[in-house]
């Protein structure tokens, strides 16, 4: 499984982030040509190399021109004031030719930044300014970082314990603690640290995409091997190299096989209705699987057994939901082996554009190739054509392919 460590020693940003895969080879006129296709204006991209304290890391900086003459007036409509809420931001994002993949989860992080922004606030998510940050330089974060994990094929994100620095930090609703209320909200969850460093090391936009697309927080995984290391600049000059390092590696098929654990509970009096909710959740916090099987209980009572697949340090968050979410007052586990496939992916061809292809491999040979559900769903959508047909074509395509 192909997966990203960050080492947030020195806190996390999105143009840190960014910076960190041009530095681990994200072709820069790759980036630029995407981040055209979200059409806001207003602004121009720097993306130089840098030494930060002995350490050579690129810096990626967002400047907005025109940026003063235009602050207090909506009226002009200036593409990069209208978008300031949470609405207009999805509306860029739908609007772009940006496949539907990075489309959803750049979303996805719009809605975690938006939900804390509205509880610290006490507003609601649509009446969110996005001002903190700045709309522009934010879409730009968000929806780039999600692009590069597309483009590398990333398929987790584990981070290190993270550097929020302390102190206090003058933002629009006068001054704040660090971290920012809104980043410390996005934190919730994810282990965090002060440090000694007098300094905001961790913006609302770094925390969002953490927490809305982070698979694991706080250590290195288990069985990580990384291949290659890149490190992406922030903005200040520190005494510690202010930079993300990323390493980007695999978690190997080896480690897979260890401390795999089963979850069972027998459930007689639940509606049925919220074991779909309850699935989700599991999934969520990173359940490998879940699954329902009808039983008969005691006096011939018909019942559910739920099956939760969870690595052992999921088992804690796996049972809160159990507990929680369904009737159950008693949850059994229990280790289980497994071999698995390994996973790779391809971009094929067809008629109607581009789609992805999982290809598994089992002891070197192909064992099996499915076409990406989502990617033919959108070509099925924009082109009229049944899902069946471009399944069809999209996988015989892939076939040639691999011949």
């Amino acid at each position: 499984m192909k997966v990203i460590y960050l080492d947030c020693f020195s806190g996390i940003s999105g143009n840190m982030l960014l910076g960190a895969f041009i530095d681990a080879g994200v072709p820069e006129e790759k980036l630029r040509a995407v981040i055209a296709k979200l059409h806001i204006d207003g602004y121009h991209l720097s993306i130089e190399r840098v030494v930060k304290t002995g350490l050579s890391a690129i810096h990626l900086d967002v400047h907005l021109e025109h940026h003063h003459d235009h602050a207090h007036d909506n009226s002009h409509g200036h593409h990069h004031h209208k978008h300031r809420h949470l609405p207009d931001i999805i509306e860029i994002i739908d609007c772009s030719s940006l496949n539907e993949t990075v489309k959803e989860a750049s979303k996805k992080v719009f809605l975690r930044l938006a939900q804390a922004e509205a509880k610290v606030h006490g507003t609601t998510i649509d009446q969110v300014h996005f001002h903190e940050v700045g709309a522009v330089d934010t879409i730009i974060d968000i929806v780039g970082t999600v692009w590069c994990l597309n483009y590398l094929e990333i398929e987790a994100i584990y981070t290190s314990k993270i550097n929020t620095g302390f102190g206090f930090v003058q933002c629009s609703h006068g001054i704040m603690p660090i971290p920012a209320p809104a980043t410390a909200e996005l934190l919730t969850g994810i282990p965090h640290y002060a440090g000694n460093i007098e300094r905001e090391l961790v913006t609302p936009t770094g925390a969002a995409i953490i927490a809305a697309l982070g698979t694991g927080y706080g250590k290195m995984p288990s069985g990580f091997i990384s291949h290659k290391i890149a490190y992406g600049a922030g903005t200040w000059n520190l005494e510690i190299p202010n930079v993300v390092r990323l390493h980007i590696g695999e978690i190997t098929e080896a480690t897979e096989n260890d401390e795999i654990l089963v979850l069972e509970a027998n459930i007689d009096d639940l509606s049925p209705q919220i074991y779909e909710y309850a699935m989700d959740k599991l999934f969520e916090i990173g359940a490998l699987d879940v699954w329902l099987t009808p039983i008969i209980m005691k006096k011939s009572r018909p019942a559910t057994l739920v099956s939760v697949l969870v690595t052992g340090q999921d088992l804690d968050k796996a049972t809160d939901i159990l507990f929680s979410e369904t009737s159950t007052i008693g949850v059994r586990y229990y280790p289980v082996k497994r071999k698995i496939a390994q996973r790779g992916f391809a971009t094929v061809h067809s008629p109607w554009g581009n789609a992805k292809v999982k290809i598994s491999t089992y002891n070197g040979k192909i064992c099996h190739v499915s076409p990406e559900y989502e990617d033919c769903r959108h070509l099925a959508k924009e082109n009229n054509v049944p899902l069946k047909k471009i399944q069809q074509t999209v996988l015989e395509a892939s076939i040639n392919k691999l011949k």
